[in-house]
């Protein structure tokens, strides 16, 4: 019998935003959750519409940084949880941002994380993102972290909705992992962004075709039409048949939210009341696979 267990993680990007990052872990911690995800975002934060980095302030921009990764590493550890992986800031080829990638692996070794997601260039090659992960691996290994690509997605102004980016489909994913082929280059796949119907894929025919390469997740539920980032069960996303899927590739990660909008809208009277909200959800999906 399958004694392996799947545990539960959910990123602290949204809930950082109302009570800060140390809080934000220890709200994972008593929510329920097994782990959480370092959204290391604020290392360079990008500005679409002025097409360029700028300074938020924050001690992860600092010579503290380190310092503060380890710092909530212990506020985790002592309230009974650990980093499962972090998310490095993006868009990854932009100026003053993929200067600082190197600086989000460290930062998720020092947190105790073992993989960090690093978007690919959304309209590179599979041969051209290449490049950048081979930049970062050696480095990568000597901080004992996984390098994750995640499929994307693009916007077609034209036709008005969801188009081809690196990585959104099964084969394109494929070819990134195999033009890096390191066994310490895996996957992160985005539930949301596969099953956005004008793609032309689903989060099933992903999970199956990356199989074993398949070691992360970001879980969140969607319209099929945009990037809701909503909790799961509340939109259109089948997750038994997701849940299913992960089982059957003996899927080893961790179950990892990404319902970073559910919480846009709370304040810091009720946002402990929606981390606990998403931690059952989460449970509900390991039980489901936990029980197959």
């Amino acid at each position: 019998m399958d004694s392996f267990k799947i545990k539960t993680s959910t990123e602290i990007g949204s809930i950082a935003k109302i009570v800060g990052e140390e809080k934000a872990v220890e709200y994972v911690a008593k929510a329920g959750f097994d782990a959480w995800d370092f959204s290391l975002f604020n290392i360079a934060r990008y500005d679409w519409e002025k097409g360029c980095v700028y300074d938020t302030g924050h001690i992860l921009t600092t010579s503290e940084c380190l310092n503060f990764a380890r710092k909530l590493r212990k506020i985790g550890e002592d309230n009974g949880i650990i980093c499962n992986q972090s998310h490095a800031p993006c868009p990854s080829m932009a100026n003053g941002i993929r200067e600082k990638l190197k600086t989000a692996i460290e930062c998720t070794a020092e947190a105790g994380g073992k993989i960090c997601i690093v978007h690919p260039d959304n309209n590179a090659s599979a041969e051209k993102n290449a490049e950048l992960y081979f930049d970062l691996l050696p480095f990568a290994k000597e901080c004992g972290v996984a390098i994750a690509a995640e499929n994307m997605w693009n916007w077609d102004n034209v036709n008005n909705k969801i188009a081809f980016a690196a990585c959104s489909t099964p084969a394109d994913f494929n070819a990134h992992l195999d033009a890096v082929n390191d066994e310490s280059f895996v996957a992160c796949l985005d539930i949301g962004h596969a099953e956005m119907r004008d793609i032309g894929t689903s989060a099933v025919e992903m999970i199956y075709a990356l199989g074993k390469r398949l070691k992360a997740l970001h879980i969140h539920d969607t319209d099929q039409r945009s990037d809701n980032h909503q909790v799961p069960f509340s939109l259109k996303i089948d997750f038994d048949a997701v849940i299913r899927a992960l089982k059957d590739i003996g899927y080893d990660g961790y179950l990892t939210l990404e319902a970073d909008q559910y919480l846009s809208n709370r304040c810091k009277r009720t946002a402990f009341l929606g981390v606990k909200y998403m931690a059952k959800v989460a449970r509900i999906l390991a039980d489901k696979f936990n029980s197959l």
